[in-house]
């Protein structure tokens, strides 16, 4: 397996809350651009719903994941880009949908969250973008 560890905790630090502190990983990365709610034919998934734009940007990056012939468990960071902080819980439920099946009780990706005045197109609510290991 390309990922060596997740560092859950370190002296002087408490434990990441959602998240792993580090990941360490040999062999070759993907670095995957930032995924929105799109679907195949462009349209914007749930206007106005964090929870459904969350869902179908995780979709998008998984499907992207599956082309690279990676998984959920060969993540080693997710970076979001969302519009309000104050509604961080919704991207973490969605998320853990998604790779907690992977990773059973490993801690998740390294993790950083960035609040954004605007992402590309007004009806965008968040965005996120993924490293890779991309198994032999």
């Amino acid at each position: 397996m390309p990922i060596l560890d997740r560092l859950n905790t370190a002296p002087g630090l408490p434990p990441g809350p959602g998240y792993a502190h580090a990941v360490t990983t040999t062999g070759k990365l993907a670095f995957v651009s930032g995924q929105v709610a799109t679907g195949a034919d462009g349209a914007v998934v749930g206007p106005g719903d964090l929870e459904a734009q969350t869902r179908q940007a995780m979709r998008n990056l998984e499907q992207i994941l599956t082309a690279l012939g990676s998984g959920w468990n060969d993540v080693v960071r997710l970076t979001w880009y969302l519009l309000d902080v104050s509604q961080v819980q919704v991207i973490r439920d969605v998320r853990d949908e998604f790779v907690r099946p992977a990773l059973g009780e490993q801690p998740n990706p390294a993790s950083s969250l960035v609040q954004v005045a605007a992402l590309v197109r007004p009806e965008f609510l968040v965005e996120v973008e993924a490293v890779a290991v991309v198994p032999d």
